[in-house]
């Protein structure tokens, strides 16, 4: 018989529909059902491609004696990460203040008023890697909430006072100035790998907003070693296992510290920060190697994660065949048999493919030695091997197609879809690629048709059914992706709805008490607290995406409130950026660009492809602080809303572009050539 998950839209928690376990939406009938009969509740929080989760499912929550004790001692709550990061991110600090760790699939008890008490995240369903058996902690949980009732009251309370504690920064007395950049790149250089690059020892996460900071660093300060550690950390992470050599696209991470063995999962939100990452880098250094990984990472978007109306799936799984990894590695003799002796040689030699593999007797495929060095040692030249790599890979991954492929998550959630909008619609003008283009074009009218309702935004939608009030990150995400479609393609409706969003999402999300924006927005329902989330983790909290935004907007629009509200937002931050700067990459790339005097560039014609060389030549070089207007003679409407277009006429009768710095502007220019030499003084 199916749970009460049955008619759930999610598919994580419809993988849990037909456990034993009378699971539970979050919803106020599992909380009265606590009530009437004095039960904790059970609540768990996971997500479809965690590897973890799915092991937890088998082991306990298939087992129909662990199910017999859930149902009988608790009401037992599950909840899919994606779809409520409020509930996850209040409970997940709870479990890190009681544990001093977290991660998913995360286990917390609570009482019927949804306070925790008790929590953890993986249990096994006995007692080993010293941890207590799932079993044995049930028990244990269901004595102390029946015989100790004041000691569960404390802890709840307790961790109620410093949950609120967590949001009150305090802000920070003195103003923001570029010491704070150069602390922060002083202390974000100090945990750099030299050797394989990226942070720290294993595991390794992709550091995409670390590396764009340390991008922006380079052009501030023209230090050359913040650039090496970006040079040096994209190849490693493009040529190690992490990177899907033969598809394209990131893996979540490196189980290692070399980028070899990843956990298997894609994540829509990786692969948009890391797309952007490598199209920046590309900008600034024309390095061909950058631009293929890119391609590689959108081209996978576009083929495998995306709806056929044009919204983003949210991940792929790790696992399939019940195995991890199994979709992506390979045996020698699969390969030789596939590509012949020859061609199996090279491309062996050149993706590291051994007899006796590098991940559990099989091969993850990896680059450890230069082309060159390759031609070299079998006598040819290097468009030869480059010839034979591009056709075995080309057969391999037509036989990987007919593999049974891992799951997929094809919810479609708003704030990551603004992520990847935003990384095609740059790349669509960095690359001269209108498919890119048009892929962001159509995400934005999915997103603006399927996930808003009377003007308020949603968070998540799957099978026609859109549902949650969004997020923070929600709105501040897809602003920044609008805004970022407009200045690429000069289509002024992206810039209206991108407005529209803003004062929603100020007039929801910010605290005019204390300043910085909430998690949730007014209209939320009420949780035990109304959280703030400033850390920039796997993906940017929604203060730091808000106050670039606000940035950018301020500038375009000349709207001193816009800028008023964004330093009061990186002020409340900036003495924990001082004091963790790794944590807050996205944040610190906002404090840039308030600190910087942007390039303003108007760029006007008759129409889109009259502009189009012009708009190319503006985004060819890696200029992070700089607002890009583009429109057209026959407008008045953009004039009005942004001023850098005001009294902008054509010269001779041609598409011309007038670029500004602080109020005054050069000489309006019709060549690219004379555009480009502007925009490097």
């Amino acid at each position: 018989m199916p749970n009460h998950l049955i008619n759930e839209t999610s598919p994580y928690l419809l993988q849990h529909a037909h456990n034993p376990v009378d699971w539970y939406p979050w919803g106020e009938e599992a909380f009265e059902k606590a009530r009437r009969e004095n039960k904790p509740v059970l609540l768990s929080i996971g997500y479809s491609a965690c590897h973890w989760c799915h092991v937890m499912a088998h082991e306990s929550f298939e087992d129909e004696q662990i199910a017999q004790l859930m149902n009988e001692h608790f009401v037992n709550i599950k909840v899919d990460r994606e779809e409520r990061p409020d509930l996850d991110q209040i409970y997940m600090n709870a479990v890190q203040m009681m544990t001093h760790h977290g991660g998913w699939p995360m286990t917390v008890f609570l009482t019927p008023d949804a306070v925790p008490f008790y929590g953890g995240t993986y249990f096994p369903p006995q007692d080993r890697y010293n941890m207590p058996g799932f079993p044995r902690v049930l028990i244990g949980v269901a004595e102390a909430y029946r015989d100790k009732p004041d000691d569960i009251r404390e802890t709840g309370t307790s961790l109620i006072n410093e949950l609120r504690r967590l949001s009150a920064t305090g802000g920070a007395d003195h103003p923001i100035e570029p010491e704070l950049l150069d602390a922060a790149y002083t202390g974000i250089a100090k945990g750099y790998d030299s050797i394989n690059g990226g942070f720290g020892g294993a595991p390794k996460f992709p550091p995409a907003m670390t590396l764009e900071f340390l991008l922006r660093t380079y052009m501030r300060t023209g230090q050359q070693a913040a650039l090496e550690i970006v040079d040096h950390t994209c190849r490693k992470m493009a040529n190690g296992g992490m990177y899907d050599q033969l598809g394209g696209g990131f893996h979540r991470y490196s189980t290692d510290s070399k980028w070899l063995v990843p956990h298997f999962e894609k994540m829509l939100y990786d692969n948009a920060l890391l797309s952007r990452l490598y199209l920046h880098y590309f900008q600034g250094s024309q390095e061909a190697f950058a631009r293929e990984t890119a391609e590689g990472i959108l081209d996978y978007v576009l083929r495998e994660m995306t709806h056929p109306d044009g919204g983003f799936y949210s991940t792929q799984d790790a696992d399939s065949e019940g195995h991890e990894g199994k979709f992506f590695v390979w045996d020698i003799d699969e390969v030789r048999k596939t590509l012949g002796a020859r061609d199996a040689e090279l491309f062996s030699s050149y993706y590291n493919i051994t007899e006796s593999g590098n991940f559990e007797g099989k091969n993850i495929l990896n680059v450890t030695r230069a082309p060159v060095a390759i031609a070299v040692a079998h006598d040819l030249t290097e468009s030869v091997l480059q010839y034979s790599l591009n056709e075995s890979k080309r057969k391999l991954f037509e036989l990987r197609e007919q593999r049974i492929k891992p799951d997929r998550d094809e919810k479609i959630l708003t704030a990551w879809n603004g992520l990847m909008m935003a990384s095609f619609a740059e790349a669509g003008v960095i690359l001269n690629r209108a498919d890119y283009t048009n892929a962001a074009r159509r995400n934005a009218e999915f997103v603006l048709s399927n996930l808003r309702r009377d003007g308020t935004l949603l968070r998540t939608w799957k099978d026609g059914v859109a549902k949650f009030n969004a997020y923070l990150e929600d709105y501040s995400y897809l602003a920044e992706g609008l805004v970022t479609l407009f200045e690429t393609t000069g289509e002024f409706r992206w810039l209206k709805e991108a407005l529209v969003l803003t004062e929603r999402m100020i007039e929801e999300f910010w605290d005019d008490q204390s300043g910085a924006f909430y998690f949730t927005g007014k209209s939320h329902e009420n949780l035990i607290v109304r959280s703030k989330d400033y850390f920039d983790n796997a993906t940017p909290s929604g203060n730091s995406v808000a106050a670039l935004v606000l940035l950018r907007l301020a500038t375009l629009t000349n709207n001193d409130h816009y800028r008023n509200l964004a330093v009061a937002t990186l002020r409340e931050m900036s003495d924990q950026m001082r004091r963790y700067p790794s944590g807050f990459g996205y944040a610190l790339s906002a404090v840039d660009f308030l600190l910087s005097t942007p390039k303003e560039i108007a760029i006007v014609g008759k129409n889109p492809p009259d502009i189009r060389p012009l708009l190319a030549e503006t985004w060819r070089p890696y200029l992070p602080n700089k607002v890009v207007a583009p429109g057209f003679v026959d407008q008045s409407e953009p004039a009005e809303v942004v001023p850098l277009l005001e009294n902008r006429p054509l010269i001779n009768n041609l598409a011309t572009a007038y670029v500004c710095e602080n109020y005054s502007c050069q000489q309006p220019v019709t060549e690219v050539s004379a555009l480009g030499e502007q925009l490097q003084l």
